[in-house]
């Protein structure tokens, strides 16, 4: 009888590990897909033609997050890659360590590739949202991104200068969709002495 108790015991002690398992995994697996998300509001921009959007842009606003703290000078190439995914090469100049800093990553369509959502990653296996919400659809001059929530978000332009009216627009529909568009921080776009680039 012993026995049979000892046995039953070990059996649900094994279930119970056999759930837990499961559980920190759905757990895990729930927080990579709400890293694909998008912002309650934020839609990303259809009929996208990603060929269009591949080059460089120039970074001209971005909210403050630790990967791109204290630099100027930020600038984001685009590329399609052999296997369809596309090349991220994210490029900016560390004020405080006065010396480039660089990091590439790919990225790849959440859903049809004619929707502006993608999921990027730098980092081995694990993927973040870039969402582009706005869009010049004549020349693809400028971009208005989100990350998965509202701690992420970028105006992205193809030159390093943009006008005032464009500065309001993106002031003003950020601010809208429940961006914190006080803490914005403007990049600085001005030559590196003895250095290339930017």
């Amino acid at each position: 009888m012993n026995e049979i108790k000892r046995r039953a015991g070990l059996g649900r002690m094994g279930r119970l590990r056999h759930l837990t398992r499961w559980a920190l995994a759905a757990a895990v697996l729930s927080m990579l897909s709400a890293c694909l998300g998008t912002p309650d509001g934020v839609v990303a921009v259809q009929e996208f033609e990603a060929e269009r959007y591949l080059g460089r842009w120039y970074e001209i606003a971005r909210l403050d997050h630790s990967f791109e703290r204290g630099l100027k000078n930020v600038t984001a190439e685009y590329a399609w890659r052999e296997d369809g995914s596309v090349r991220v090469f994210n490029r900016g100049y560390d004020i405080e360590d006065q010396e480039w800093s660089e990091i590439e990553g790919k990225a790849s369509f959440v859903g049809p590739q004619d929707e502006a959502h993608l999921k990027v990653s730098f980092f081995g296996p694990f993927y973040a949202s870039y969402v582009v919400f706005e869009l010049e659809r004549e020349n693809y001059e400028y971009a208005f991104v989100s990350g998965f929530n509202r701690d992420y978000l970028w105006l992205l332009a193809r030159t390093p200068t943009v006008s005032d009216a464009l500065r309001s627009q993106f002031v003003e529909r950020a601010s809208a969709l429940g961006f914190d568009t006080e803490a914005l921080i403007w990049v600085e776009h001005s030559p590196v002495a003895g250095s290339e680039g930017g």
